[in-house]
């Protein structure tokens, strides 16, 4: 009887047993058929990844930079921060990178152990040297930064390198934090392809790019930088070519609002500024960007097209005057194919730094620029409503 129990017990155990194994072996095969599915799903979006890359999708191209960089170790001391925006009409690519602070200099050149004294002293770094050392590391940095990024696009993608250097710091004179620019520099891919980087002297290599150095960066004296404006600012899109199909006297008002604007950014290429259109729906108001390529005058333009055949209210200048001093542009330009008023041309002319075409300016300059004979819109009425 009690070995008949026995079975009875062993019977019910092992049933149970069977059980758990089943049911961990169905756990098992589902949690390995989600890990599979997972895997795929990584790889699908690391193919459309690639694919966008080397499509030269903006957003896709920064994203794989920014990982390059967040890669790179430094030693302790040195921040890593930085910031990345592609320009896929010229290939470029803008990094602002944060150089260290001349702390991570040691002021001790080594200590010495006083015996009859029992203590160490310090073997004070001169000040000259400091500084040399100092402007050694920021030119370091910076061509370290330059050769990552060439080097992480087997794909030829970016073309060259604009990037700024800037220090984190206290300003002793008032105590506000600053970021001067101490290193900005331009170079080609091709250029910096003839570098030998482990034989060169960093400033010296920096000079032979002509790069922008502080003076003095030991003491944080700021520089301009080359190009100082951020096109991460902007959702970016891919240009097309109106001139070419436009008919022999075109009325501008008849155009597309997307047409009109591609227009306007070529007008501004042929004036001779670098010039890129926004997306729709995503320019918080700016139609096109600008950038002025002469060395001394550049900046940021931010160009609003309207193609109105009616009165420009005010109202669209002084939003213009908000997007301008919100992004930080050095000028902002309202073009349309009708008029302002009275209001408008007297804001923009106290604001200082909004620019207004109306329609006959706007047909002179694409004759002038484009060599296109167009006819903007209606004429404006001979007295001008005061909006």
């Amino acid at each position: 009887m009690r070995f008949g129990e026995a079975q009875e017990r062993h019977r019910r155990a092992e049933e149970k047993r069977l059980a758990t194994l089943e049911r961990k072996r169905a756990e098992h095969r589902q949690a390995e058929a989600q890990a599979l599915d997972e895997v795929a799903a990584f790889n699908r979006k690391l193919d459309e990844e690639r694919e966008a890359y080397r499509a030269g999708e903006p957003s896709a191209v920064e994203a794989h930079l920014k990982a390059v960089l967040d890669a790179s170790e430094y030693p302790l001391g040195f921040p890593h921060e930085h910031r990345v925006a592609f320009r896929p009409a010229t290939g470029d690519v803008l990094i602002e990178i944060h150089l260290p602070p001349e702390a991570v200099v040691p002021t001790a050149r080594g200590y010495r152990y006083v015996k009859n004294r029992d203590e160490t002293t310090v073997l004070p770094r001169p000040e000259k040297e400091r500084k040399e050392i100092y402007a050694s590391v920021l030119a370091q940095v910076a061509l370290r930064t330059v050769h990552e990024v060439l080097t992480s696009d087997p794909d030829r993608i970016v073309n060259g390198v604009i990037l700024n250097g800037h220090v984190k710091t206290i300003d002793r004179a008032t105590g506000q934090e600053v970021s001067p620019c101490l290193v900005t520099l331009s170079a080609s891919r091709e250029q910096f392809g003839k570098l030998r980087l482990s034989q060169v002297d960093p400033t010296q290599c920096l000079r032979g790019l002509n790069a922008l150095v502080s003076p003095n960066p030991y003491d944080l004296e700021p520089i301009r930088p080359i190009v100082e404006f951020d096109l991460s600012k902007y959702r970016l899109m891919d240009s097309m070519d109106v001139v070419a199909g436009l008919d022999s006297r075109p009325v501008l008002v008849k155009l597309t609002p997307t047409e009109f604007e591609h227009l306007i950014r070529q007008l501004f290429e042929a004036i001779g500024m670098e010039a890129w259109n926004t997306q729709a729906s995503k320019d918080e108001g700016v139609d096109a960007v600008a950038v002025s390529k002469d060395p001394v005058f550049n900046g940021e333009c931010i160009i609003q097209a309207k193609r109105y055949s009616k009165l420009v209210g005010v109202e669209s200048v002084q939003a213009l005057a908000g997007v301008v001093e919100h992004k930080r542009a050095a000028k902002g330009v309202l073009i349309t194919t009708s008029w302002f008023g009275r209001a408008s041309h007297d804001f923009a002319r106290q604001h200082g730094r909004l620019q207004l075409i109306e329609g006959p300016e706007l047909k002179y300059l694409i004759k002038e620029h484009l060599g296109k004979d167009v006819i903007p819109g209606p004429v404006p009425p001979k007295k001008r409503p005061s909006r």
